[in-house]
């Protein structure tokens, strides 16, 4: 139950191709200065009784820049497949193209804890400048909703969790699986979580990174495809819903230099990403999709009084960009699958929310689809 899927296979240990090249970790931290941690509350067996658990959630932290630097903000685009949950912040990098701080994934009845805690972060780590100027912290912090697997109206996630993940976030291989924010998840009626891929890639003629990390809590067993193999289908036994009742975040980061317009038509593309799992996004998923660049790094505008001078890609350079985020996405989830382990369902009680078994997934994968 507790496994952070370091002892199990990922897709590309299993063979499976999805497609292009991968960074050095296959994770969102081989964009260079992107730092992921968590905090991973597992405590507690038996039936649910609320407010005492059990406990199976967490936090994850995603920054985008080293902690302790400047306040340099990141570029950044937001598109909502599906707007049945919260991610915070979102109208201002809609409206400025950039926010500042890390970015939160948890669950959904504890964005306002979270929410909170990064705040007080962010007042600490650049009290200098917020106390000089008038700027405010305005956290990113995104949910999706763990309550078949944890005590989720218990509300145990804590302010010292929320910043003990960001304390522990760092670059190089990161855990997948039953992991902060994703601790508690379900995908396509298997136990999900979170999962993570890269990309490299040349464009104009300079070597490039794409990063993703997913949380997925999404999608119903019959929908279940990889690679083009309906898997759901030839896989019945085990099914928990008669309806979807969760949401998918993704977290797309590039060093790679685009506008704010640029990066929300990437963040579109997480819509593709996540569909060739065979998720149409249905009405009670929430489906969040962000994408920033570590391009670019300049001072916000309260801060400086000179212009500010930007690199900018042509759109019509976009296309390997598109895809790259598109297969990334796609191997993202089913490593979050491959990583997560099983766990029984508390609401309702005593069933086997399993994990995606890796023989069993390359058994399938030969099958002719039919």
């Amino acid at each position: 139950m507790q496994g952070d899927g370091a002892n199990r296979p990922r897709a590309r240990d299993l063979g499976l191709d999805f497609g292009g090249s991968t960074g050095p970790c296959n994770a969102i931290t081989d964009v260079g200065g992107v730092q992921v941690g968590y905090t991973t509350l597992i405590d507690g067996s038996g039936p649910l009784s609320d407010g005492h658990g059990p406990v199976r959630t967490g936090v994850t932290a995603i920054l985008p820049r080293p902690s302790g630097g400047p306040l340099t903000p990141v570029w950044a685009g937001f598109h909502a497949l599906n707007g049945n949950g919260e991610i915070t912040g979102t109208h201002w990098i809609r409206h400025g193209g950039h926010f500042s701080g890390p970015v939160c994934l948890t669950n959904t009845h504890s964005v306002g804890t979270v929410h909170d805690a990064v705040t007080s972060w962010m007042l600490k780590t650049w009290s200098a400048d917020l106390e000089r100027e008038h700027l405010w912290a305005m956290p990113v912090v995104a949910e999706t909703y763990d309550g078949v697997l944890n005590d989720i109206n218990g509300q145990h996630i804590t302010r010292r969790h929320a910043l003990d993940a960001i304390d522990s976030a760092r670059g190089g291989t990161i855990a997948e699986g039953n992991v902060g924010g994703g601790t508690g998840m379900i995908a396509y009626e298997y136990k999900g979580g979170t999962g993570t891929a890269s990309r490299t890639l040349s464009i104009g003629g300079a070597d490039h990174t794409l990063g993703v990390l997913v949380q997925a809590n999404h999608g119903l067993r019959e929908w279940f495809t990889v690679l083009g193999v309906p898997i759901g289908k030839h896989w019945p036994e085990g099914r928990l819903f008669d309806t979807e009742r969760g949401s998918i975040i993704v977290v797309i980061a590039c060093d790679l230099s685009m506008l704010p317009n640029q990066l929300e038509r990437l963040a579109q593309r997480a819509s593709i990403g996540i569909g060739r799992q065979g998720t149409p996004g249905g009405n009670n998923s929430g489906g969040f999709f962000l994408a920033f660049s570590t391009a670019n790094a300049v001072p916000l505008a309260e801060l400086t009084s000179a212009r500010r001078r930007m690199k900018v890609l042509p759109d019509d350079w976009f296309d390997p960009i598109y895809l790259a985020a598109v297969q990334a996405i796609d191997e993202a989830v089913v490593n979050a699958m491959l990583a997560a382990e099983s766990m029984t369902t508390l609401k309702p009680a005593g069933l086997i929310c399993q994990s995606l078994e890796a023989q069993r997934l390359v058994a399938l994968l030969g099958t002719d689809g039919a």
